[in-house]
């Protein structure tokens, strides 16, 4: 669990990355099989390799959209997105909020 959490935060801290991190690749990266590793995480977090993943995601998202002043097309290529518009949508159906309307009313408190 440490292995993919250190894999997932160095994927979104990493600039030169190529797009958004797949199950094959973080099951390939931690020398396991996709349904192996799938099943392991549903057991240990009830959540499958993909929902941990864009939860991940998610969380790096926040923490950009609150921590930092990069406009939202920024912070979606940071994190791999090819279209800012891609990454509204993900977030919204992720949070109910669009990332804008996040970082408003985080900056409200």
């Amino acid at each position: 669990m440490k292995n993919l959490e250190r894999l997932l935060n160095a994927h979104f801290n990493n600039p030169n990355m190529n797009g958004l991190p797949t199950v094959q690749f973080v099951a390939d990266s931690l020398n396991l099989s996709p349904t192996y590793l799938s099943t392991l995480l549903k057991s240990l977090t009830g959540q499958n390799t993909q929902q941990h993943i864009h939860n991940k995601l998610i969380e790096k998202a926040k923490e950009k959209l609150s921590a930092t002043e990069l406009s939202v097309s920024e912070i979606a290529y940071e994190l791999g997105f090819e279209h800012p518009q891609s990454f509204t949508k993900f977030f919204k159906s992720k949070t109910n909020q669009t990332p804008l309307d996040f970082r408003i009313s985080f900056n409200l408190f």
